[in-house]
């Protein structure tokens, strides 16, 4: 994975290790992560019960931090007693950030409505509690740089994760103070788009994600993403800026810091 002169480790910024396909080994695969370079994880929510469990992880690993939210596929569960619940898990000091949050018009599981509310609901708890947001988005760019706008949901920092835009949208959601994070389609053969977009992009706006279980960046295709392969994100982001594998590290890193308040 990591290059073996390489004296630097990095943060894989978006992770699902909760996830049940890491239900029988997710302790060994923090091992492997920890002893590959990673220096942290950052274990993101979906729903309630995944965003105690991102919780329950930091209680035993060190090397975890958690974000709570609901996932626009669960809009429609983010009821009254469950922002109850959400409040009380992002108070914790290993809770970085709300999300993952957003809009998805592609599979559309809650309906838009439910899912805008959700969003926005979800935005205005991350600002009283004063912590950045983690956003998801498919199918639904215009309407969430809308939503974005009209409640300054930039304004303790935030996350577009897996970027699919196009560079105007980025170059939008960077000046509403958000980061711009690439997982593993970067390294997919057919990533033409996005790889233009990640060239135009400055390092210090960027980080890198897995988005494991999901996503597995090239070579290892076909298997179960983890986040020690979040280094093979980081290699094609060198690749594109023409930098060493060690400085993009040591940048995405220290953008990873900084956005969540680590």
């Amino acid at each position: 994975m990591k290059e073996e002169s390489a004296p630097v480790t990095i943060i894989d910024s978006h992770a699902h290790i909760q996830d049940p396909r890491f239900a029988e080994d997710v302790d060994q695969v923090i091992q492997r992560a920890v002893q590959g370079g990673l220096e942290m994880i950052i274990c993101v929510g979906y729903d309630l019960e995944s965003s105690r469990e991102a919780v329950e992880l930091t209680r035993r690993h060190q090397e975890i931090r958690a974000v709570v939210g609901v996932h626009p596929h669960d809009a429609k569960t983010l009821d009254d007693r469950v922002m109850a619940e959400l409040w009380e898990l992002a108070r914790n000091p290993m809770v970085v950030a709300i999300g993952e949050m957003g809009l998805d018009y592609y599979r559309n599981l809650s309906t838009p409505e439910a899912q805008k509310q959700a969003f926005r609901a979800q935005i205005n708890l991350a600002k009283k509690l004063g912590k950045p947001i983690v956003i998801h988005d498919r199918d639904a760019h215009d309407e969430v740089l809308s939503i974005i706008k009209q409640e300054k949901a930039g304004s303790n920092g935030g996350i577009m994760h897996c970027y699919s835009g196009r560079l105007p949208l980025a170059v939008e959601l960077m000046k509403q103070g958000f980061m711009i994070s690439f997982a593993g389609p970067l390294t997919f053969d057919n990533a033409k788009k996005t790889v233009e977009v990640a060239a135009r992009i400055p390092l210090d706006r960027i980080l890198v994600e897995t988005d494991c279980p999901y996503l597995t960046p090239a070579p290892y295709r076909g298997k179960r993403n983890e986040p020690l392969y979040v280094w093979e994100v980081a290699k094609k982001l060198a690749e594109i800026h023409r930098k060493s594998l060690q400085e993009v590290a040591y940048i995405t890193t220290y953008n990873t810091h900084k956005v969540f308040g680590i």
